[in-house]
């Protein structure tokens, strides 16, 4: 008998960004001190790109098609899904979702904070990348 799927909601998937967030500051903030030294905020060219955003989407794409979740969602049980199948997520998927971010975040947040108002719990870049977070299956 299949269970219903029960989808990770808004804050348990703010607190798994969180968490995601926090250490992926652990690993780039110190690589962006090195190359760039005081002026680290003010970065730019191909080195700070790859550093900023290159490094850190190449681990959540990792995390997303090889263990179908970061670190932070693992920490609350979720798991990135195919929304129609369910199945694992491939790498086209994952880039999809990971580009999303860069729709979702600029108004305001308002694509993120749509996970809240969807009845699947699907942010923009999960909509973009047919995704949905769901439980993990034990």
């Amino acid at each position: 008998m299949n269970q219903p799927v029960q989808y990770l909601g808004f804050w348990a998937r703010a607190g798994a960004a969180l968490v995601d967030l926090l250490a992926l500051l652990f690993v780039v903030l110190p690589i962006t001190v090195y190359l760039f030294g005081d002026g680290w905020a003010y970065g730019t060219g191909i080195a700070a790109f790859l550093v900023n955003w290159g490094i850190p989407g190449a681990v959540l794409i990792a995390f997303w098609v090889k263990r179908g979740a970061t670190p932070g969602l693992m920490l609350f049980k979720g798991v990135v899904v195919d929304a129609g199948t369910h199945a694992p997520v491939d790498f086209w998927q994952a880039l999809t979702r990971y580009v999303g971010y860069f729709i979702a975040v600029p108004p305001l947040l308002a694509g993120l904070a749509w996970v809240a108002l969807d009845a699947r719990s699907q942010g923009w870049h999960d909509k973009m990348a047919r995704t949905v977070v769901v439980y993990r299956p034990r």
